[in-house]
């Protein structure tokens, strides 16, 4: 049973098929519901409140024939202490696949592990792989005239400012492996990326081309992209203060962009806090493409399912 729940669980030419497919989704949204989920009812698991998540899946399903079932854990034998193993077996009974959001990376693996359908990653605490391949259409759409991840991100300088530990940091680490981007990760010391993302691009054979430095000059110098995300993921409410204090610094602003390529692109997986992680300048400004990341999200994830349910 094939699954999506890290960057790489694609081959070469699957990741090259589903990047064609999410382009050509675009083009020809107008053509929509089309037959390519047609019969198929797809399951939405959310342990963690979203917006373009959910929206852009739901949406997603539907545009390609198919029904999504909202599931969370108020309204499921989950929430009351059902074991994972159970739940994945008895939706397999039921679904044609399985979409999750949740905290633990382990979590969704043994999801994985026993269901019979599909499973996808939503969004995890270690990974966030639809937003990734979402964000590198975009990078592919605003820079380059070609739909091949392999050969339009090769050598681009991607700077991720803030808290460097956390899932999008690991996921760009990965996205670079894959595709010889040159990521560069600023901001404290203590947030720094943890061991689990090398160990993990060890154990793939991938070979990351990455660096972190507290020097958020260093990382802007010549970039093609300057990225952040929240200051304060969610569960990490009570670090807030410190958080906010500990990060002041990795703010991404117009004197930053000063440092990086003419060209460069802001980009933000959103929610975006205007004034925390990103001025209001640069939030507004023809450089930032945020929306267009999040629109992306829909055609993305709709190449995603439709590859799943041909595989």
């Amino acid at each position: 049973m094939n699954h999506f729940l890290e960057e790489n669980n694609f081959g070469i030419e699957e990741i090259k098929t589903v990047f064609n497919q999410a382009f050509e989704f675009k083009k020809n949204r107008t053509n929509r519901p089309t037959n390519d989920l047609y019969g198929q009812s797809w399951g939405m698991l959310f342990y963690k409140n979203s917006t373009r998540t959910r929206v852009s899946f739901e949406v997603g399903i539907r545009e390609l024939g198919g029904n999504p079932v909202l599931l969370d854990l108020s309204s499921t034998q989950i929430g009351r202490g059902e074991s994972v193993e159970d739940t994945a077996k008895v939706l397999s009974r039921f679904l044609d696949g399985l979409i999750i959001r949740t905290h633990g990376h382990e979590l969704i693996k043994e999801f994985a592990q026993y269901a019979d359908i599909p499973v996808i990653n939503a969004l995890t605490d270690f990974l966030h792989p639809c937003q990734i391949y979402a964000d590198c259409m975009t990078i592919l759409e605003k820079t380059t005239g070609t739909h091949n991840p392999y050969d339009g991100l090769k050598g681009k300088k991607l700077a991720f400012f803030g808290d460097t530990s956390c899932n999008m940091a690991n996921s760009w680490i990965l996205a670079g492996a894959l595709w010889g981007m040159d990521i560069c990760l600023s901001g404290p010391e203590e947030f720094k990326p943890a061991p689990e993302i090398k160990n993990y691009c060890e154990k793939a054979g991938l070979n990351p081309n990455w660096n972190f430095t507290t020097d958020r000059e260093e990382a802007a110098s010549e970039a093609d992209i300057l990225y952040t995300d929240v200051w304060v993921s969610m569960g990490c409410e009570n670090e807030e203060t410190d958080r906010k204090e500990k990060m002041a610094n990795y703010r991404v602003t117009s004197d930053l962009f000063k440092l990086a390529k003419d060209n460069a692109l802001f980009m933000h997986c959103m929610p975006a806090h205007a004034g925390e992680e990103v001025t209001h300048e640069v939030l507004s400004s023809p450089k930032s493409i945020l929306f267009d990341q999040a629109e992306n999200r829909l055609h993305m994830q709709k190449s995603i399912l439709k590859q799943l349910s041909n595989s």
